[in-house]
């Protein structure tokens, strides 16, 4: 189990990183909100979470191990494996998932990508008792993007490798943009792209 990796940021995207440590680069999937937590810097260290399957290992990565608890729980129901939840944690804040956990909000959690009543529900049930007792903190900060070909460029890339149709998710950037203004970090446009896909 690789419990964190610590490093020198060599390729960042918003769907993952290549962290060298010492000579060897590792591939590390990482959600929006980390990625805007780090767009910026050259080296960093995140708490990962270490999947094997038959075919293929993969590190999903976490700025705080607070994250990653929260995403070992998501992935800890039926259903919802580490692609999803990654998408998950990239739809909405921690915090915005843990409140509609805990207050039962079907509706918001089945807004994801991927989530439908059935899995919303097993995500309530299996989870809402363990987040009331335990309370929760947004610690996410939001990072403004800078020209809007490249936030629009980035949002697409991140889209695609998210799993969305490439011209679905065109147009919801679009739509998004022109509503907005123009004024949107590049995690707000993604999440509310992939609320719309």
């Amino acid at each position: 189990m690789i419990a964190f990796v610590k490093g020198k940021l060599v390729n960042k995207e918003a769907t993952h990183v290549v962290i060298d440590v010492n000579g060897v680069g590792y591939h590390v999937f990482i959600s929006l909100a980390t990625f805007s937590q780090i767009k910026d810097a050259e080296a960093c260290k995140l708490y990962t979470y270490f999947h094997v399957k038959e075919d293929t290992q993969s590190l999903y990565g976490f700025l705080n191990e607070a994250d990653k608890l929260f995403f070992m729980d998501l992935i800890s129901v039926s259903g919802i494996g580490p692609s999803t939840g990654i998408v998950m944690q990239s739809s909405m804040t921690t915090t915005e998932l843990k409140n509609a956990i805990a207050t039962e909000d079907v509706k918001t959690i089945q807004s994801i990508k991927g989530i439908g009543a059935k899995t919303a529900q097993r995500v309530i049930l299996e989870l809402k008792d363990k987040i009331r007792k335990e309370g929760f903190s947004d610690s996410v900060e939001q990072i403004p993007a800078n020209s809007n070909t490249k936030l629009r460029s980035e949002a697409l890339s991140a889209l695609v490798m998210l799993g969305i149709n490439k011209g679905a998710a065109q147009k919801s950037i679009d739509l998004i943009l022109r509503k907005s203004e123009n004024n949107i970090t590049l995690e707000e446009l993604i999440k509310q792209s992939l609320q719309a896909s």
